[in-house]
């Protein structure tokens, strides 16, 4: 399905900013894989999910999706197969423009055509209302009003459903609920949950959550200075434990995990 090989990039290189993001990554998701990622400030889960969706060019490396090399494959082309969330519920979205409106543009899009604004026809609208419905909010009453005055939590669920309503061949999720208050994350986690599940969708999911990370999804990966320095699943990760997480942690990259809302989130139980 998704394929990363030896992939790495520098940015400012030569600099007094040089900074090495990703180091001689490899990662293979098979379809249907939902893999849960977690690491300190830095470690480069944003980085990667930035070379995945084609947001820069890979300095070294190729990058594979269903066997096609897409390592130089535009964004825009990328996005077509590729569905993203941000942790900003600004991002994604265009708010002077309807509801309705978002919802065409994502929808011509991810169906791969050029065909003109105009041709979304009455099924189709009917058929934004209905996927509305399902997000429980309300907002199949308001596909008229423009996505601006939504709430974050509301506006993030629409984003969900634009990445999601067509299903996309995998879907990044960059800790997508992070600035949301807790009673809407857990909403907008739930509908990723149910979304992914009904789709099998390949995923990715970025978190600050050690809790999350284990529960969600069938593997764990762990990053640190750029490298995926753990990648759990089966039945040792059905028997890890938070703490279990920990231990690993500090023997593969020889020191203690240091991010504070990592340890808040330990503390609090989220």
């Amino acid at each position: 399905m998704l394929r990363l090989e030896h992939i790495s990039k520098t940015f400012h290189p030569g600099t007094v900013n040089e900074k090495r993001a990703i180091r001689d990554l490899s990662l293979h998701l098979k379809p249907g894989d939902f893999a849960t990622v977690i690491g300190s400030n830095g470690a480069g889960k944003s980085t990667m999910l930035n070379a995945i969706s084609g947001n820069f060019y890979v300095d070294e490396g190729s990058i594979y999706l269903n066997g096609k090399n897409i390592t130089f494959t535009r964004e825009y082309r990328r996005s077509r197969v590729l569905g993203r969330l941000f942790q900003d519920p600004l991002k994604g979205t265009a708010p002077h423009m309807t509801i309705e409106e978002n919802l065409a543009l994502s929808f011509l899009r991810a169906s791969e055509g050029s065909v003109p604004f105009s041709r979304i026809s009455r099924k189709d609208k009917e058929f934004f209302r209905e996927q509305l419905a399902l997000l429980d909010m309300g907002l199949e009453d308001r596909m008229r009003q423009p996505v601006g005055l939504l709430s974050g939590g509301q506006r993030q669920a629409l984003t969900l459903l634009m990445a999601t309503m067509v299903p996309p061949q995998v879907l990044l999720l960059d800790e997508h609920t992070a600035a949301l208050d807790p009673g809407t994350a857990d909403k907008v986690l739930e509908l990723t949950r149910k979304i992914i599940e009904k789709n099998h969708t390949t995923c990715l999911m970025v978190t600050h959550n050690m809790h999350q990370a284990l529960e969600l999804g069938n593997r764990t990966l762990m990053m640190d200075d750029g490298r995926i320095v753990l990648d759990i699943e089966g039945e040792e990760r059905k028997k890890m434990t938070v703490a279990g997480l920990l231990d690993k942690f500090r023997t593969r990259a020889g020191k203690e995990l240091d991010n504070d809302r990592i340890l808040l989130s330990m503390e609090q139980g989220e």
